[in-house]
């Protein structure tokens, strides 16, 4: 008797594996990056914008993002797709805390180290990230490499 209760379960239990994705439900623990993004408290940026000459790259600059509103995490950060040979010093963090106040504050600046190599022309776009280890938000880096810049 116990063996027939245990196949008619585990008959249960692969019907409902089955059926499950055919009528279109998501497991419980599944999360979509829509709805991780509408609970941040929190947002980022950097308007990142290079032009460098291909022989020469930009091997002393910098890179800053913004992290504006309030934040109960600690925020990590950093820069990554790089053009290749191009480096970053790493990344940052951030302690919780808060940009606004009754006159409404200042963003809390990240400032990267960042080194871009000599690359064959083209735009390289690489991106800054920020995290709070529950919501991650990006920004990207634009990098173009011509004969074109000043």
């Amino acid at each position: 008797m116990k063996k027939s209760h245990r196949k008619a379960g585990l008959l249960v239990g692969l019907a409902s594996v089955i059926a499950l994705p055919l009528v279109g439900a998501a497991p419980a623990s599944a999360a979509t990056p829509d709805s991780a993004t509408t609970s941040a408290t929190w947002s980022f940026g950097g308007h990142n914008q290079y032009c460098v000459k291909p022989d020469r790259g930009h091997p002393r600059t910098y890179a800053i993002g913004q992290v504006e509103g309030t934040w109960t995490s600690t925020i990590t950060a950093g820069l990554r797709n790089l053009p290749p040979g191009s480096t970053s010093d790493g990344v940052v963090t951030l302690a919780p805390g808060t940009t606004e106040g009754p006159s409404g504050g200042s963003p809390a600046q990240l400032w990267f180290h960042l080194s871009i190599a000599p690359a064959p022309a083209g735009t390289y776009t690489a991106e800054f990230w920020a995290t709070d280890g529950k919501v991650t938000q990006t920004d990207p880096v634009t990098i173009k490499v011509s004969e074109e810049c000043a």
